[in-house]
Formats: C-alpha cells, sequence, structure tokens
C-alpha cells in the first residue's frame, strides 16, 4: 500500500509525538495501542494496526525502566512495526508479521535512545549554564531541544521506513518463510506471558489478589462483553479507593497502619 503526502506527514507527526511520550509520559502516546492506533487512522489501516497494537501492548506490559538498565523501546517498536503492517498490505493477515519484527526493532531502539539520552548530558550542563546566567529564555529552549530530540528518535527511522516504500516492504514480508512468522508469533506470545507474570509479581500484594481472582473469573463468562468487563473492573477500583480512604484515616495516623490499608480495615472487623 502506497500512501500520499498527507498521510506520510501525519505519520511522521505520529512518531514524533509517540518518541517525546517515551520521556514525558503525560499523554501515552508512546504505548503501543495507542501509537499503532493513530498510524492506523491517518492511515486508513485501522483495524489491522488496533490488532497489532493490542497484541504489543501485551507483550510491553513487563517493559519498564529499573535503575540504569533501560526497556527496549516500545515506542519504535510500535510506530515501525505499524508502518511496516500498512506498506505491506497485508492488512490482518500481516499483523504476525509485523509483531516478529516488532522485538528486534524494540532491542534495536536501545542504541537510539542510549545515544539520545548521552546528547542530553550535553543539554543539561548547558541548561545549567543558562540558569547561572539567570536566562529563563535559555532554559527554556534547551528544554524543548532535548525534548524534540527525543521525538527525533522515532521520527528518523519511521521516516526511513517510509522512504524505503511499500515494494521493498511487501517483497520482504512475502520472503518470510511461514515457519519463521509462525515461530515468531509463538514467542511473541511466550513473550506476553512473561510480561503478565511481571506485571503480576509487581501487583502481589494482599489487598489486590482478590479483585485479581475475582477478574481472572470474570473474564471466563462469555456473556460479559468487553464493556462489562470495563464497568466492572472500575467499579472495583472505586471501592478499593474507598476503602483504601478509610483504612487511612481510621487509626487517626498513618504511623499506626500497617501499610495495607485495605487489611487494615480487615483486621478492624
Amino acid at each position: 500500500m502506497s500512501l500520499n503526502f498527507i498521510q506520510i506527514i501525519l505519520v511522521l507527526i505520529v512518531s514524533f509525538f509517540a518518541g517525546m511520550e517515551g520521556i514525558l509520559d503525560e499523554f501515552e502516546f508512546h504505548q503501543p495501542v495507542i501509537a499503532c492506533t493513530l498510524i492506523g487512522l491517518v492511515t486508513g489501516q485501522l483495524v489491522p494496526c488496533l490488532i497489532l497494537g493490542g497484541s504489543l501492548q501485551m507483550i510491553a506490559l513487563g517493559w519498564a525502566n529499573i535503575g540504569a538498565a533501560v526497556a527496549p523501546d516500545a515506542a519504535l517498536a510500535s510506530v515501525a512495526s505499524a508502518i511496516i503492517l500498512v506498506l505491506g498490505g497485508q492488512g490482518k493477515a500481516g499483523v504476525n508479521s509485523a509483531i516478529a519484527l516488532a522485538v528486534p526493532l524494540a532491542v534495536a531502539g536501545l542504541l537510539l535512545t542510549t545515544l539520545v539520552r548521552t546528547l542530553a548530558t550535553a543539554v543539561v550542563h548547558i541548561m545549567d549554564r543558562a540558569a547561572e546566567e539567570g536566562s529563563f529564555f535559555k532554559i527554556e529552549l534547551w528544554q524543548v531541544i532535548a525534548i524534540c530530540m527525543q521525538g527525533l528518535r522515532i521520527a528518523i527511522p519511521a521516516g526511513f521506513i517510509l522512504a524505503v516504500g511499500s515494494g521493498p516492504v511487501k517483497s520482504l514480508l512475502d520472503a518470510m518463510p511461514t515457519w519463521l512468522v509462525d515461530g515468531l508469533g509463538i514467542g511473541g506470545g511466550m513473550v506476553v506471558a512473561v510480561g503478565y507474570a511481571m506485571v503480576i509479581n509487581m501487583m502481589a500484594t494482599a489487598e489486590v489478589w482478590p479483585f485479581f481472582a475475582i477478574g481472572f473469573v470474570l473474564a471466563t463468562v462469555s456473556q460479559i462483553t468487553l464493556i462489562g468487563l470495563g464497568a466492572i473492573g472500575v467499579g472495583l477500583a472505586l471501592i478499593y479507593l474507598n476503602l483504601s480512604k478509610m483504612g487511612g484515616s481510621s487509626n487517626g495516623s498513618s504511623s499506626n497502619g500497617s501499610g495495607d490499608p485495605v487489611g487494615d480495615i480487615i483486621d478492624n472487623y
């Protein structure tokens, strides 16, 4: 599938914002389900890109920056794989191939992330000198420049893929053997399980396990739609928040609690 000039510009804009959001985390444009959906929206391939984004989001659940360990680049994986899916012109049939390429792209994105963050170190020193001068304009200017560097980190690779064109991309996807695509698809599914396991390990506390069990059981009821599950989830979240407030105020002092507000309430009963 070939893209017109307007679509190319819109894809680059989405890529730029996805790169910035990888640092800002304000509007979550770098999350796979959002980045892929936006690219699908501007290219007219909404459904395949939405499926791709949902699949990649499951993989990226366990990705997190911990100390000096930088997680794989979800923004580059999302943007690049979505563009490849669109240019390949295979629709839903090309989702597995795009997922197969996404994980290596995410790992490769670590190099770009390291490069940009190294350059940002120099920007910080420039801002320090601007602060000594009392120049708020320079501080804000270099702040914007540093954030734009993060956007270019994704926009430039996206532009390169778009420059390659749909022909070579389609040939690459068609040349991938079935066993390789299926194998990488299975591997991606295993990564999803690892992501879920990491998330469950982080949330494995006494006060949230009951909610997890309830949600797990409700998800097996086929008559409940996703909207219904979402409404139940919101209701359980509100119950938990209310119980947390009650637990924080029941003893009159937060220092007397055990750190588990819901557990404190149960103990008081």
